[in-house]
Formats: C-alpha cells, sequence, structure tokens
C-alpha cells in the first residue's frame, strides 16, 4: 500500500505517492506527459520490499498544483526533481522514468551523476524519432476536455492509445479513474494542467551530452513497435554510455506498462529484486 503525500518545491504542492520502506534505498518513478504517479501503482509493490519507492506526480498533472504555463519545462522539471530529493533527504536515488519521466531522469543523472545509482528508461532516449513525435504533439492537445463517465475516458484512451487498446476494462477503468476528477457539473475532467499538454518546441536540450555525463549503470525499456524510440538510437546509446542495456518488449508500442513479462523481469534484474 501507499500513503499519499506533498512536498513544496520550487513554490508549487508537489503530490507523491510513498509506498513505504522508508530507510532503504529510493527508488523514484516519474510518470510520461499525460501520466501522473499512479501509473506505477501495478509494478511499486514488486519492488517496496527491497526499495523505498516514491512515485511522484510532475508539476501540473496528478495531485501536483498546476503552475505558470510557462514553466512547463524540462529544465524546471529537473530543477522540481532536485528540490524534491533535497527535501526528502535523498542523497543517492535510483530512477525509473517512462517517456517523458525519462527524459527528466536522463537530465537529472547528467548534471548529478554522483548523485544516481541506477537509471531505468521506458521508451526513451537521447534523440526521439520524428513520427513519434509529431504524433504526441499533434494528439496530447486535442483531447476532449470532459467526459459523461469512466467508461468514455477509457473509450478515449482505447481509441487514441493504442498500446491500451486490448486492456481489461477493469484495469483500464483503474488506470482513467487516477486521471480525471469529477466537475461542479458532474461531468469528468482532467487532473492535468491543459497548458502542461503542449510540447515546447523552443526549448534547446543536448540530450546526448546529458547522456554521455551519466556515470551510473543505464537501462532501456524498448517497445518493439515505438515510433518515437529506434533501434538505431539504443545502439548509440550502447556506444555513447558502455553501462547501457538494453531489454525488447515484443508487440508493444510507446510505451510499455512494464507489467509486460519481458520489461517487469528486466527491472528486477535490473534492480537486483
Amino acid at each position: 500500500m501507499y500513503v499519499n503525500r506533498f512536498a513544496e518545491v520550487n513554490g508549487l504542492r508537489l503530490h507523491y505517492l510513498d509506498h513505504g520502506n522508508e530507510g532503504a534505498p529510493a527508488l523514484v518513478c516519474i510518470h510520461g506527459l499525460t501520466g501522473n504517479a499512479h501509473h506505477f501503482d501495478a509494478i511499486a509493490p514488486q519492488f517496496a520490499h527491497a526499495y523505498h519507492v516514491i512515485s511522484l506526480d510532475v508539476r501540473g498533472r496528478g495531485d501536483s498544483q498546476w503552475g505558470p504555463p510557462q514553466n512547463y519545462a524540462y529544465t524546471q522539471y529537473v530543477s522540481d526533481l532536485a528540490g524534491f530529493l533535497d527535501l526528502l533527504g535523498i542523497d543517492t536515488v535510483n530512477l525509473l522514468g517512462t517517456s517523458m519521466g525519462g527524459i527528466i531522469s536522463m537530465m537529472y543523472a547528467g548534471s548529478y551523476p554522483d548523485r544516481v545509482a541506477r537509471l531505468a528508461l521506458n521508451d526513451i532516449g537521447p534523440e526521439f524519432n520524428s513520427a513519434g513525435v509529431a504524433r504526441i504533439a499533434n494528439d496530447a492537445p486535442k483531447a476532449p476536455l470532459e467526459f459523461r463517465d469512466l467508461d468514455e475516458v477509457a473509450q478515449y484512451y482505447r481509441m487514441s492509445y493504442p498500446p491500451m487498446a486490448n486492456l481489461p476494462t477493469g484495469i483500464l477503468l483503474q488506470f482513467c479513474r487516477w486521471a480525471v476528477k469529477q466537475g461542479e457539473n458532474g461531468r469528468w475532467v482532467w487532473k492535468m494542467d491543459p497548458a502542461a499538454r503542449q510540447i515546447k518546441t523552443n526549448e534547446r536540450v543536448d540530450l546526448w551530452a546529458m547522456y554521455r555525463r551519466i556515470t551510473s549503470p543505464v537501462l532501456v525499456i524498448r517497445g518493439s513497435e515505438s515510433d518515437l524510440l529506434s533501434p538505431a538510437t539504443t545502439e548509440r546509446m550502447r556506444a555513447a554510455h558502455a553501462k547501457t542495456r538494453v531489454v525488447e518488449v515484443p508487440g508493444v508500442g510507446h510505451a510499455p506498462f512494464l507489467t509486460e513479462p519481458e520489461a517487469l523481469t528486466g527491472l528486477k534484474e535490473f534492480f537486483a529484486c
């Protein structure tokens, strides 16, 4: 089980899920662009016996406070993560990041290499396929503003996110309930700040330079059908950082849920669980 907690970081109230085992090495999980901390609910218990597992709601998502639109940027997210870890007194951290969360984790690990013990990246690297970027940039801002009920939310996810098309209804509804809340008119609206859905095209970060500065072991989990992370990029990652290991999840696009046998086995081996 987890406990809902909040931390004041860079002037915002950030929400996180604490899965317990305080005093053990910290494993901090960071979700993707339109995700939230609950995206790791299914796998957190698999690591909670060996790690102090924490799942963070990035600013503007989940139950974290919304911020100024201009601050929905990677440099700010990394600053938030650094402040969050300092506030919790975590000097050395293990990181697991999905998509956007992986970029935040890469940038943090490249900026503070001596503070990261292990880094796991879910379907993301220092370089992105243009097709995946275009899809995300086109689809994310077009999400409906409200829904009649959770079933309609689930239908939206099935239509918009291919990896969710065949999820059992019960699992998908559990996934949906953390992404929305009931508004005053009784309809369901996103918890996420609409401004956070916009991908900034003017933010320039040299992720390859960041990646080369990482000193910890790295695990890259790639969906075999991913339109964002290519096999060529994972090969470059291996060449740029000798401690990089790649696990491919067959038949899955962007991004694996991490409950797939290949993903979960790879994570358990990587984090020695």
